[in-house]
C-alpha cells in the first residue's frame, strides 16, 4: 500500500481525500533535514508547504518517491532539477488562492478609500473623530492595474463590478483578453498618470524591481491610493513611505514586502496613511481548503499511474529523436517574448525539414511554456501552458514545410503584436541547439544563460564600444555573434554574458551614438 508523508500542515479535507483513496497517510511536521533524509525512503509521495526544504540531499534519499506535492503556488523550497533527474514529479496548486488574493487586494482598496483601519484604531482609543475620516467612493474612479495575469485579472473583474473604470498595463496580454476583463489596455506612463487607485500584480524581475518608485509617484495625482499585493520589491517601499508622508499620494496598502517579516525600521510601518497586512493574500479558509484538495488530487493521479495536471517538470516524450528539440523550442519561445515590446496576440510556429515529419505537438507546447515563463509569476508547465496562453488571448498556429535550404531541420517562431518578431533555431549534430535567426538577422548563438541583444548601426567601432562599456561595469562577454543585412545598414550583436545586464547599463548602451536598442534576455 503506497504511503504518503505530509510534512507541513494542510487542511484535513486533503488528508481525508488521500485516505479515502486507500493510501496510508502519515503527518510528521517540523522534521529536521536529517530526520527527513532518514524517513523519506519509505514513502511514495510527500506533501509539503513552504516549511519543508526538499533539497538535493533529501531527494537523493527518496528511493521510492514518485511525486512531491506543494500545497500552494511557490516552489522555491523544492529542487525541481534534482527531482527531475531522479524521475520525481513536482506538482503544485496554482489556482487555489486566486480568488483569495484578488479579494484581499479589493479589501485593501476599500479599506483605504474609507480609512477603516485608522477609524477603528481611533474609536478604540476612545475618540470620536467622524469628520477626520471622510472617505472617497470607488464607483466612477479609475483603477490602474499593473499586470493582468491570474490575480490581476480577477481584481480587474471585481473593480469593473464595483463601477470603476479599469485601465491596465500588461505588455503580454491581448486586447481581446483585456476586453473580457472589462479593462482598457494602455501604456505604462498613461496608466500612471490616469489612475486614481493603483493595484500592482506583476512578478518580481530585473525589469519590474522598483517599477513604482519616485518618478512614478511624482507623475501621479496627489489623491492616488496604491495597493501592493503581488511580490515584495516591485514597489519601492522607501519611496512609497516618502510619497505618503509628503502628501504626494493619498495613501498605500501593502500585503507583501521585500523582506518578510519587514524590519522594525521599515518606514511603511510608521506612516498612519499606510495599511499593512502580513502577506494574507492566500490566507482564507477556502484557499487553504482548495490547495489541500488540489494537491491531494495530483498525488492520487500520479500514484494511480496518471498525469498530474499541475506538474512543473517536463513529461517524457516517447520519440527519442524529438526530445532534443524540446529544449530548443522552449528557448525560442522564451527568446521571442523578451525581444518584443508590445501586446502579443498571435504566435506562429513553423517546422521545416525533417522535423516536419514528426508529431510536433509537444514542441508547440514547449514554445508556449517558454513564451509564458518570463512574463508570469505563476508556475507554467507542459500541461497548463496551452490553457494559460489561451487565457491571455493569444492565438497559436502551427505550420509545416518539408523544405529548408540550409538546415536539416528548422523551428521558426513568430509573434504578431502590431509588429512582427521572429526567431529560429536548429540542432547541429542532432544534439546541439543553436539560435540561427533573430528578427531577420542570421546569427549562430548558443541558447543558454544570459544574453544581450544589441541593434546598432553597421559602422566601425561599435563592437569595441559595447565591449568597453560592459567591461567598465564588470560584465564579462562569454561569446559574441554578429549579423547584418547589408554593409552600412543596421546590424545585430548577440552577446552571451556571464551575468544579468542591469537596466541602468542597458540605458547607458542606448545612449551611445549608433546603438539603436539593447535588450537583456534570460535563456
Amino acid at each position: 500500500m503506497p504511503k504518503v508523508l505530509v510534512s507541513d500542515p494542510i487542511d484535513d479535507e486533503g488528508l481525508e481525500r488521500l485516505r479515502d483513496a486507500g493510501y496510508v497517510v502519515e503527518v510528521k511536521t517540523e522534521l529536521s533535514e536529517d530526520e527527513l533524509v532518514e524517513v523519506i525512503g519509505g514513502y511514495e509521495a510527500i506533501v509539503v508547504r513552504s516549511g519543508t526544504e526538499m533539497n538535493d540531499r533529501v531527494i537523493d534519499a527518496a528511493e521510492d518517491l514518485e511525486i512531491i506535492g506543494r500545497a500552494g503556488v511557490g516552489v522555491d523550497n523544492i529542487d525541481i532539477e534534482a527531482a527531475t533527474r531522479k524521475g520525481i514529479i513536482v506538482a503544485n496548486a496554482p489556482q487555489g488562492n486566486t480568488v483569495a488574493a484578488a479579494e484581499h487586494a479589493i479589501a485593501l482598496l476599500l479599506s483605504m478609500s474609507r480609512n477603516i483601519p485608522q477609524a477603528n484604531a481611533s474609536l478604540k482609543r476612545g475618540e470620536w473623530r467622524k469628520s477626520d475620516f471622510v472617505g472617497v467612493e470607488a464607483k466612477g474612479k479609475t483603477l490602474g492595474v499593473f499586470g493582468l495575469g491570474r490575480i490581476g485579472g480577477e481584481v480587474a473583474k471585481r473593480a469593473d463590478a464595483l463601477g470603476m473604470d479599469v485601465v491596465a498595463y500588461d505588455p503580454f496580454v491581448s486586447q481581446n483578453r483585456a476586453d473580457e476583463l472589462g479593462a482598457e489596455l494602455a501604456e505604462f506612463d498613461d496608466v500612471v498618470e490616469r489612475a486614481e487607485f493603483v493595484s500592482v500584480h506583476t512578478p518580481l524581475t530585473d525589469d519590474t524591481e522598483h517599477m513604482i518608485s519616485d518618478d512614478e509617484f511624482a507623475a501621479m495625482d496627489d489623491d492616488v491610493r496604491l495597493v501592493h499585493a503581488s511580490r515584495g520589491g516591485v514597489v519601492d517601499e522607501s519611496a512609497t513611505a516618502r510619497a505618503v508622508r509628503e502628501d504626494e499620494i493619498a495613501g498605500a496598502a501593502f500585503d507583501v514586502f521585500g523582506q518578510e517579516p519587514p524590519a522594525e525600521d521599515n518606514p511603511l510601518l510608521h506612516e498612519d496613511d499606510v495599511i499593512v497586512t502580513p502577506h494574507l493574500g492566500a490566507s482564507t479558509e477556502s484557499a487553504q481548503l482548495n490547495v489541500a484538495e488540489t494537491i491531494a488530487e495530483q498525488v492520487i493521479a500520479v500514484l494511480e499511474g496518471g498525469v498530474a495536471e499541475t506538474a512543473l517538470n517536463a513529461p517524457n516524450v516517447a520519440d527519442e529523436e524529438l526530445q532534443p528539440y524540446l529544449e530548443l523550442a522552449e528557448t525560442l519561445g522564451r527568446l521571442v517574448v523578451q525581444i518584443g515590446e508590445s501586446n502579443v496576440n498571435e504566435i506562429e510556429v513553423e517546422y521545416a525539414g525533417e522535423i516536419a515529419d514528426k508529431g510536433v505537438e509537444p514542441l508547440t507546447v514547449a514554445v508556449q511554456k517558454g513564451f509564458l515563463e518570463p512574463i508570469l509569476d505563476d508556475p507554467v508547465n507542459y500541461v497548463n501552458a496551452p490553457t494559460m496562453t489561451e487565457d491571455r488571448g493569444v492565438r497559436v498556429t502551427e505550420s509545416k514545410t518539408g523544405h529548408t535550404e540550409d538546415f536539416v531541420s528548422l523551428i521558426t517562431v513568430r509573434t504578431q503584436d502590431g509588429e512582427e518578431h521572429e526567431v529560429a533555431g536548429t540542432l547541429f549534430g542532432r544534439t546541439d541547439p543553436t539560435i540561427v535567426l533573430v528578427d531577420g538577422y542570421r546569427v549562430d548563438a548558443p541558447p543558454y544563460g544570459h544574453a544581450l541583444i544589441v541593434h546598432n548601426e553597421d559602422k566601425p567601432g561599435m563592437i569595441g564600444r559595447v565591449g568597453s562599456l560592459l567591461g567598465d561595469h564588470g560584465i564579462n562577454i562569454a561569446g559574441m555573434h554578429n549579423g547584418r543585412e547589408k554593409i552600412g545598414g543596421e546590424a545585430i550583436m548577440v552577446l552571451n554574458v556571464d551575468d544579468e545586464v542591469p537596466r541602468d547599463v542597458r540605458n547607458e548602451l542606448t545612449d551611445v551614438e549608433g546603438i539603436v536598442s539593447a535588450k537583456y534576455v534570460s535563456l
